[in-house]
């Protein structure tokens, strides 16, 4: 019997109360000690005034799949929460520019470990594990403030060590240096949030962060790939996975993107988010918010490694089952997978929407009315003329 967002829930709720029954002590604690990912969180809550801290299971070893996305794909939507869950995050108010403080600097250094990272956090207070689990609020392990803070010292990767110390380096720089490095995203995004980066250094909240580093990325990429030759035929990609499904639409044009969602909430009912942009980019901010971003990153690598040009449209359907918000990185992950699978080719637009909205239950009539890229594919060009 298929379950529904509710018994997902229950379900995650139950697995880790019974952790929790067996090994709470680990956490129900003001002393913690184990292997940090490493993970810095920073929040938005009081801001310019933030509370920032590393985020560690009570265990050592090898932590690093605990806060690293990149590795999620397949996991189960329990397992990924159950990642969260397991990671204490520390506390303590800090002042956004105040980043040259020794616990900052700390932070800092932990951030550019290569590997799993040793520290012991003393709280003011014991930690209290999280023991229920909604649809609505972000997934966070056990949090305390922090009183005192120890980290081991570990070996820093090289390339992001070398733009920490370049002072001159805009922060902008700094990421596309790093991810042309082959430095992963969710580590470029952490090193940027802890205010790493740039010529005045500032602490940036995760969330914002996470945006930022995807549209400055995806950004450079956009530059290259108005330069190449534009794709000769349409393709269509998908992908499902935590209960989101991933339709891409590919089709010669010069560079266009769009990306809709549709969700359904508690009663059945169907919400829309969608979001157009062509050479000009965005000119507000999006309604799909970071999703919009990350889906962007994900397709422009694809062009950018085959070395197109074209528009794409992306539908991204969120069902029932995505009971649990784990975060946009699923987006961009989600979408890299779809544009990994062999894609169907088609000889048009048309034929490639209505081969996307086969699999899913929304139908392509709700998602065309709300298309911008629709419309703009409609239209001739000057050179169509010529």
């Amino acid at each position: 019997m298929k379950r529904t967002a509710t018994d997902i829930r229950k379900a995650i709720e139950s697995n880790w109360k019974e952790y929790l029954s067996r090994y709470g002590n680990l956490f129900s604690s003001s002393n913690i000690a184990g292997s940090t990912p490493p993970s810095v969180f920073v929040g938005a809550y009081g801001y310019p005034k933030v509370l920032v801290g590393p985020m560690l299971p009570p265990v050592h070893g090898d932590t690093m799949i605990l806060d690293s996305p990149e590795k999620w794909t397949g996991k189960s939507l329990e397992d990924i929460v159950n990642y969260r869950l397991s990671l204490v995050r520390g506390i303590k108010p800090v002042k956004i520019d105040d980043v040259e403080q020794k616990y900052i600097e700390n932070l800092q250094e932990m951030s550019m470990s290569e590997r799993s990272t040793d520290a012991e956090l003393e709280l003011v207070k014991n930690a209290s594990p999280v023991v229920t689990v909604d649809r609505d609020s972000p997934i966070f392990g056990p949090i305390g403030e922090i009183k005192s803070a120890k980290f081991a010292n570990s070996s820093s990767d090289k390339n992001i060590q070398r733009t920490f110390y370049d002072k001159d380096l805009l922060a902008q720089d700094a990421m596309v240096e790093l991810y042309n490095r082959g430095i992963e995203i969710s580590r470029i995004q952490k090193c940027f949030s802890i205010g790493m980066f740039g010529k005045n250094r500032k602490l940036v909240p995760t969330r914002w962060s996470i945006t930022a580093t995807d549209d400055v990325i995806s950004k450079s990429l956009i530059e290259k790939i108005t330069e190449y030759s534009i794709l000769d035929v349409s393709l269509v990609f998908s992908y499902n996975h935590l209960g989101n499904f991933f339709a891409v639409v590919m089709f010669p044009s010069r560079w266009m993107f769009e990306m809709q969602e549709a969700w359904y909430d508690e009663h059945g009912n169907v919400g829309f988010g969608s979001d157009f942009e062509d050479i000009v980019g965005m000119t507000h901010y999006p309604e799909t918010a970071g999703a919009h971003f990350a889906s962007r990153l994900a397709v422009s690598e694809y062009l950018t490694e085959n070395k197109i040009q074209a528009a794409v449209m992306v539908l991204r359907e969120i069902r029932p089952e995505y009971a649990v918000p784990v975060g946009v990185w699923q987006v961009r992950e989600g979408i890299r997978m779809a544009l990994k699978q062999k894609p169907f080719v088609v000889s048009t637009f048309q034929e490639g929407l209505d081969l996307a909205c086969k699999g899913l239950s929304i139908g392509k009539k709700e998602w065309l009315v709300r298309s911008k890229l629709y419309l703009a594919q409609k239209q001739k060009s000057i050179s169509d003329f010529f």
